[in-house]
């Protein structure tokens, strides 16, 4: 796909601001009400990337959604889940009026960091490509989400005091363990489906790190990572860099950053004991990456959420 046609969101601010929507109330949680945005993106087909988790519930006419590689119809009006850095292909039908009507959640990592869902946000599988299907709601189901939602709105539009972290993330829980009630019933009997290739690496990336091969090991090369999937590495890196922007690389790298900033803020390790788990044999280059990806050090990154 051609690079005009991928838009890539780091921030919420950058999204409001995409969208022509007035700047968040709050820089690292959103609800965005889809009829409050004033600016499509594009005509046609084009992809979307947040560096945020996105929670939807969409009703879109006219238009075709491709969520991770799997094509999904929102006609009904679903809720949906994206995890950062996953891509979502929208195209809209030819001569089509596109009326896009339900809300939108967006809530950047940072939020989470010193949280236990900064960990436990992982064990819910519909963020991930492997559970691809999009969850039906009856009315009472999408009242009670809504309703949840609504309650993270009215928090962060509030005076900020030292509960509303803890107010949010408490919604925040609340919301994911109906979703997964939900999923539940929706899925009594639930069939494994081919994978595609990013949902391969992505299961191949995960597999490896729990492993304790990042100590043993270091950091998968491009080329192991290619073999292993049974493509060639130029292929692999051109293919997540017309969907994400990113090499593969690249795309090593931030994961690995991610599971640093994980360690940093969830557990006592030291900085030392935390760049030898993630396969550093110096300290020195650990803090380098981690500079050049974040703009803090490892130490200037766990004190902030001291």
């Amino acid at each position: 796909m051609n690079n005009q046609h991928l838009f890539r969101f780091h921030t919420v601010t950058e999204y409001h601001r995409a969208a022509g929507l007035p700047a968040p109330a709050h820089p690292l949680i959103s609800l965005v009400l889809m009829d409050d945005i004033t600016r499509p993106l594009a005509d046609g087909t084009f992809s979307i990337v947040h560096d945020c988790y996105l929670i939807s519930m969409k009703k879109v006419r006219n238009a075709t959604f491709k969520y991770g590689q799997q094509p999904s119809d929102f006609d009904e009006g679903v809720l949906f889940f994206m995890s950062p850095g996953q891509v979502l292909t929208i195209d809209i039908h030819k001569n089509a009026i596109h009326h896009p009507e339900g809300w939108r959640l967006l809530v950047h990592p940072d939020l989470l960091w010193n949280t236990p869902l900064a960990k436990n946000i992982k064990q819910y599988e519909f963020f991930g490509y492997s559970v691809h299907e999009a969850l039906y709601l009856s009315d009472k189901e999408k009242n009670m989400i809504t309703t949840i939602v609504q309650n993270i709105e009215q928090e962060y539009n509030a005076n900020i005091d030292r509960f509303s972290q803890s107010v949010i993330i408490a919604q925040l829980e609340l919301l994911l363990t109906y979703s997964e009630r939900f999923y539940q019933r929706q899925f009594i009997t639930r069939k494994i489906t081919s994978h595609e290739i990013l949902t391969k690496l992505e299961d191949l990336l995960d597999n490896y790190f729990k492993s304790g091969a990042l100590a043993q090991k270091g950091l998968p090369s491009v080329t192991w990572i290619a073999e292993t999937l049974n493509i060639s590495p130029g292929y692999l890196s051109g293919l997540l860099k017309s969907l994400t922007g990113q090499n593969t690389q690249q795309h090593l790298h931030n994961k690995l950053i991610d599971l640093a900033k994980e360690k940093l803020s969830t557990t006592n390790l030291t900085v030392s004991e935390i760049a030898y788990e993630l396969g550093f044999e110096h300290l020195q280059s650990f803090s380098k990456l981690f500079k050049t990806k974040t703009s803090f050090s490892p130490m200037e990154f766990r004190h902030s959420f001291n």
